[in-house]
């Protein structure tokens, strides 16, 4: 049997396109002898399509696109992802589910069991978990179709109670075949080989496993669909951050093994081993390595264009102030979009660097962007003229320093608006974890490029973007981090050394520890207490926040939902 894999970047809720992209497919696999394509989760209406679902228009658009991809599996049959409707009034009204379409007919409607809900998931909100299974005959083949989670209850503590592969071995299977959603962080993809070689090696039968891309909002998806033989031998892997397909001859994928041994079943059955260490000496070196830096450049480039793509935007605009947050969001913005789509906005205020201007021009020289300079200076002074008589000639402060910031907010948003451009945020992760941000000045935007790096994956970044020659000032790379709003001001005069604070926010944000953990890695006590206080006391800042691209396994947003109004960590720093 010939099996065509199609990993198309789909538009939620865009079912004539998706449609089309499908039928696209069907039309190649049929030219090249296909005898069945497989498609992703979800791929009919877009994954994830969240509250949609609850809409009776969407589910009925759903199947008036299923219904037309249908009448095109005339020769070649398809295994699409999309809604089915649960006939038992008890439970959910909906399945998550693979359809088998031929000769013009549903075959068969497979139903995902295991439905997650951590980070950016939530499918239990919406579906009914699989609560029969069953294998499906297809052209001499027992094929068992699971839809991606299905294959990820692994491990000594799995999430689960039930593996859908289990129940489906007792009626034989030959091929098992896995659609998939599979969200892209930087370790992500070793982590999705592993799981699947570890259910070849556990049932000893060969997988193909297809999962969608393109970015959707904050969620990006890479791709890099997987074949492996029954031994474990990985036959193909697709590309990443694009669009790809190929086609597959299920006999190469037998080697004649007819079972797993009993050690091969034992060892497979093994949670993904770690890439971090949670070491101090060693938490930056891994989240800035380069293998790391190069994926999360692809996933910011793809989460740029199509959140502009899907959306109908063309142009960008941001604050161009001469540091490293917005030089490296201007770089990554004139490569996504073009240099001519992108306008930088320098706004110098009176405690602005000369060269802190010069280093912004001659960057937007470099990249070929255009740039504007609108000096905020008369309106700052204006805006304190006006608060004078409410601030009785109180002491300068954080009042004044946001003052500025929320005058370059409202410039950047009247340009934006005026001229047709979509804001991109600047922010880095570490100033978002410590609310080192103003509300509706520096923290505004469309959309966030960075929010979900540290400052030191920032800074890697930036090197990344030099590899072939100095786009960014070594200028820019080399000062000292200020935001700029008072005489002389520095990150550090707010701030830990963000080797420090990185490794802090990594240890707690990703990895979940908690402050005696964090400490026993050896961080002073009253740090770590510092650096929680301020994460758990900000949380207020981050819920107003713009979309963040997710490149993390933990990013702030959709997936990380942590109470406001809360006193955990956020308000005694006594006991930390």
């Amino acid at each position: 049997m010939k099996v065509f894999l199609s990993q198309q970047n789909y538009h939620i809720g865009n079912f004539e396109s998706n449609v089309s992209r499908i039928l696209e497919a069907l039309r190649e696999a049929e030219a090249c002898g296909a005898d069945l394509a497989v498609f992703t989760e979800l791929c009919v209406c877009g994954y994830p399509p969240r509250d949609f679902l609850e809409f009776e228009d969407f589910i009925r658009r759903a199947e008036v696109a299923l219904a037309e991809i249908c009448r095109h599996t005339l020769r070649v049959a398809a295994i699409v992802g999309a809604p089915a409707r649960n006939p038992d009034p008890q439970g959910k009204d909906l399945f998550n589910a693979a359809w088998l379409l031929h000769e013009g007919q549903v075959k068969a409607i497979l139903h995902k069991t295991l439905l997650p809900t951590y980070d950016v998931f939530d499918e239990y909100r919406y579906f009914e978990p699989a609560f029969q299974w069953e294998v499906v005959p297809f052209k001499g083949h027992r094929l068992a179709i699971t839809i991606c989670e299905d294959i990820w209850n692994l491990g000594d503590n799995p999430l689960y109670r039930i593996c859908p592969m289990d129940q489906l071995m007792a009626a034989s299977p030959d091929l098992m075949i896995n659609i998939s959603a599979s969200p892209f962080s930087y370790h992500h993809d070793e982590d999705r080989k592993k799981v699947v070689r570890s259910q070849v090696l556990k049932y000893g039968l060969p997988m193909i496993y297809t999962n969608a891309v393109g970015s959707q909002t904050e969620i990006v998806f890479d791709g890099g669909s997987l074949v492996y033989d029954d031994a474990g031998t990985l036959v193909r892997e697709l590309a990443y951050f694009r669009e790809d397909q190929a086609l597959i001859d299920t006999e190469m994928l037998y080697s004649g093994r007819q079972a797993t041994s009993s050690h091969a079943a034992a060892h497979a059955d093994q949670p993904p081993a770690a890439k971090h260490s949670h070491e101090p000496a060693d938490i930056i070196a891994h989240i800035t390595a380069r293998p790391n830096i190069a994926e999360i450049h692809q996933a910011l480039l793809m989460g740029i264009r199509d959140y502009f793509r899907k959306m109908g935007f063309r142009q960008a605009i941001l604050g161009s102030s001469g540091g490293i947050d917005s030089a490296v969001t201007l770089a990554l913005a004139c490569e996504a979009l073009g240099p001519s789509q992108v306008r930088a906005i320098l706004m110098p205020s009176p405690y602005s660097t000369t060269h802190s201007v010069k280093d912004a021009i001659e960057l937007s020289r470099r990249l070929g962007n255009p740039y504007d300079i609108l000096p905020i200076a008369e309106p700052y002074d204006a805006m304190l003229q006006t608060l004078a008589p409410l601030f009785h000639d109180t002491a300068f402060g954080i009042a004044e320093e946001n003052v500025q910031s929320r005058i370059r907010g409202n410039l950047l948003m009247a340009v934006a608006n005026k001229l047709g451009y979509i804001l991109l945020n600047t922010s880095n992760k570490s100033e978002l974890a410590t609310g080192y941000g103003t509300l509706y000045g520096d923290m505004a935007g469309g959309l966030s490029v960075l929010g979900d790096l540290y400052k030191t994956q920032v800074y890697a970044l930036a090197e990344f973007l030099n590899r072939e020659g100095e786009q960014i000032p070594r200028e820019i790379l080399d000062k000292e981090p200020s935001a700029e709003l008072r005489p002389g001001q520095k990150d550090k005069d707010s701030l830990p050394e963000y080797s420090s604070l990185d490794s802090i926010l990594y240890l707690y944000i990703e990895r979940r520890l908690g402050p005696a953990d964090i400490i026993a890695k050896g961080f002073e006590t009253s740090l770590v207490a510092r650096v929680l206080q301020m994460v758990n006391g900000n949380e207020y800042k981050r819920n107003q926040f713009c979309p963040i691209i997710r490149v993390s396994e933990k990013a702030f947003g959709v997936g990380r939902r942590v109470p406001i109004v809360a006193r955990y960590l956020a308000t005694d720093p006594n006991t930390p």
